[in-house]
This record gives structure tokens, C-alpha cells and sequence, in this order.
């Protein structure tokens, strides 16, 4: 079959998208709900249509594009050995997308789990991308299986995205957790070669369990301060926040205790910028149960009060976009044809929040929602 030119489909969504239709008796402008829901529906897909003529050198890297990648190397990077650092290149070998300190990568697994790691290697590097994966034995399972992935293995990944965006300039204080220095660690290392001044705390349980410590403690000392839970106890917000700059940014990722104590602590600091970024979506909190409808199906699915909008599309739609789940990536932006939302996030401009949510954690204000899904 053969597919309309992008000019041909171009001019017929400007047909469908003409000034609304003229304001009824009493003057009130009141365009056809009916209509404004097929006129959704078909911008949605001449949308996909047009795709065919994505072209990624004028329009850059689209991080919803599937990329299929191989793994080059396997190690084992913390003592306890529960920690591995995978190595992946393109199939072809060719130059991989650019990515700053802050990206990760979303991974499509065999199984058909979606798990989300930060790339922690070298963003000069455009021939690899390298993530560091903790194996948890009770978790949901995926990071059993991206422990399963040996050299020579495929997997398909979508991205880089930065839900964690960092500034390589002025003053910083980095804090990590865990597993947490995936995003940090690369921050960490940029910031010392911009000539920044930083400083750096970095929590975990032990030693043992701390990835990448050969390479921290090679640092300047006066600059790291390695501060494991069995040698000095859990941390509070003053262990954690004690060398935040005047007039600088931190920069946090960790377990959900340590973000709590940040966040709690942070405006006793001089510092006027606090970045973090969470291992998984925070609680719901004072949500109410209200209803989605999905235009293209018409299908209405109903969002108890304990549950986000994505999670109960997710299971309707298992494809849909998403990335960080806690309102701060824009990746779950939905058009909402009808209802009034409750907004939830930091992300959309007031002009977005008119029409749009992010389904990751906005709600809905009593009623009904119909989203352009």
C-alpha cells in the first residue's frame, strides 16, 4: 500500500484543525464534543503516519524509537558481587545517541517487563552505553533478568531520556545512596571536569554493597566522604546535607528514607536548588476513585482512590509511554478531551495544564476524564 506524502497529510489535518465552529444563541463559544473527539482521534494517527518520514538527522534522536542492542561485557562491580555493570553497543556498531549525566535507558525485556536504569558510563563514548543493575531477589524480577543478560545477548531499549537533569556549573553537592550513584556517579565525574566546585556523600549499607568504590575513594578526599550505615549508623539530614553549598544545587538519588530526609532538611541549607530523583512512584496520597476513558476504544476504566491513572491504563494498554512515574519527566503526557483534571506534577506550563496531564500522578477532579489514548 502505498502511504500519503507528509504534505498531502499535512493538509488534511489543517481541514480537520480549522477555527472552531461559530458561538451558539446565547454568544457562548460551544464547539461539538462529538467532533472534537474524531478530530482527536484522526490527528492521532495521520501523527503516526507522518512518522514514516521521521528523519533523525534533521529531527534529531526520537527516544520512543526501538533500539536494539547487544552486550559487550559483564562485570562485577561492588564486593558483595550483587551488583553487575552491563556494557551495550549498537548491532551495527554504529554511534549510539548522545546522553548527558541524569539519562537513562528504558528496557524492553524478554519477559515483557520495563525497567528503567541510569546510563553510568562516559557520555563521550558514542560507541557503548553502560548501566549498573543491583540484583534484588524479591523485587519484581527484573533486575534478576537483566543479571541473566551475558555478552552476546540482544535486548531492546528505548531512550535516553533525562528526568534528572544536571548543570554543569556553579557549586553542588552530590548525595547517593545504593544503587543510587548510577545517575550520580556520571555527575559526579562531569562536575570534576568542568572545574566545578563539589562535594560528595555517598551512603549505602556496607562497604561491601557500595558499586564503583575504587574509583570514588580515588577522588579527592577532601572532596568524598564515604560514610557506610555499619561504620557510622543510618544518616540523618545533617550527615547527608552538611557540605550543601551557599547559593548551590543538590543533587540527590537514593531509597526513599534518604529522600525524605533531604527534602525535610534541605531548606535549613544555603544551597537554593534541590535535584533528586526516586527509585520508583511515591504513594498516593488523598486520591479519590474516579474514571478514564480511552477516545479510541471508547473503553471506561475506573482508578480506585490508592491508584494512579497509568498504572490501571497500563493494563489496558500495556505499550503506553511512561518513564519516571513521579510527574517530573513529561513521557505519560495525555491530551484531555473532556473533564477537569487534578494536577499533580511540576512539568506542564499553565498553558499545557488547559488541555493536558501527566497520568503518572495528576487525578481527576470528581468525574469522568476522556484522554486521547
Amino acid at each position: 500500500m502505498k502511504l500519503p506524502r507528509v504534505r498531502d497529510l499535512l493538509t488534511r489535518q489543517e481541514e480537520l484543525t480549522r477555527p472552531a465552529p461559530p458561538a451558539d444563541l446565547q454568544g457562548r463559544d460551544r464547539p461539538d464534543r462529538a467532533m472534537t473527539i474524531v478530530e482527536a482521534v484522526a490527528d492521532k494517527y495521520l501523527r503516526v503516519l507522518t512518522s514514516y518520514d521521521y528523519d533523525p538527522v534533521v529531527a534529531g534522536h526520537n527516544p520512543d524509537t526501538a533500539m536494539t542492542l547487544i552486550v559487550t561485557e559483564r562485570t562485577i562491580v561492588a564486593a558483595d558481587e550483587n551488583v553487575a555493570a552491563l556494557t551495550f553497543e549498537a548491532v551495527d556498531g554504529g554511534d549510539l545517541p548522545a546522553w548527558q549525566p541524569g539519562c537513562h535507558l528504558d528496557f524492553h525485556l524478554p519477559s515483557g517487563l520495563r525497567r528503567q536504569y541510569s546510563l553510568c558510563g562516559d557520555p563521550g563514548d558514542r560507541r557503548h552505553y553502560r548501566i549498573a543493575v543491583r540484583s534484588i531477589p524479591d523485587g519484581g524480577g527484573g533486575s534478576i533478568e537483566m543479571h541473566g543478560l551475558s555478552p552476546g545477548t540482544t535486548v531492546t531499549v528505548r531512550g535516553p531520556r533525562n528526568g534528572f537533569p544536571f548543570v554543569p556549573e556553579g557549586s553542588a553537592l552530590f548525595v547517593a545512596g545504593g544503587i543510587g550513584i548510577t545517575p550520580i556517579v556520571a555527575m559526579v565525574r562531569a562536575a570534576r571536569e568542568a572545574g566545578m566546585d563539589w562535594r560528595f556523600v555517598y551512603s549505602g549499607r556496607s562497604r561491601e554493597s557500595m558499586p564503583f568504590l575504587d574509583e570514588i575513594e580515588s577522588w579527592e578526599p577532601e572532596r568524598v566522604f564515604v560514610r557506610p550505615d555499619d561504620e557510622f549508623g543510618v544518616p540523618t539530614a545533617d550527615d547527608l546535607l552538611g557540605r550543601a553549598p551557599a547559593g548551590g544545587a543538590v543533587y540527590c538519588c537514593g531509597p526513599t528514607p534518604m529522600l525524605d530526609a533531604v527534602r525535610a532538611g534541605f531548606d535549613d541549607t544555603g544551597a537554593v536548588a534541590l535535584h533528586f530523583e526516586r527509585f520508583g512512584p511515591p504513594p498516593v496520597l488523598g486520591g479519590a476513585p474516579f474514571e478514564v476513558q480511552l477516545v479510541s476504544s471508547g473503553e471506561v476504566l475506573e482508578v480506585p482512590a490508592d491508584e494512579s491513572a497509568l498504572e490501571v491504563i497500563r493494563q489496558s494498554r500495556p505499550g503506553v509511554g511512561y518513564s519516571c512515574r513521579q510527574g517530573f519527566c513529561g513521557t505519560c503526557k495525555v491530551r484531555v478531551l473532556s473533564g477537569t483534571p487534578d494536577h499533580r506534577e511540576s512539568r506542564l506550563t499553565p498553558q499545557e495544564r488547559e488541555d493536558h496531564m501527566l497520568i503518572c500522578v495528576s487525578r481527576a477532579d470528581g468525574g469522568r476524564l476522556i484522554l486521547d489514548l
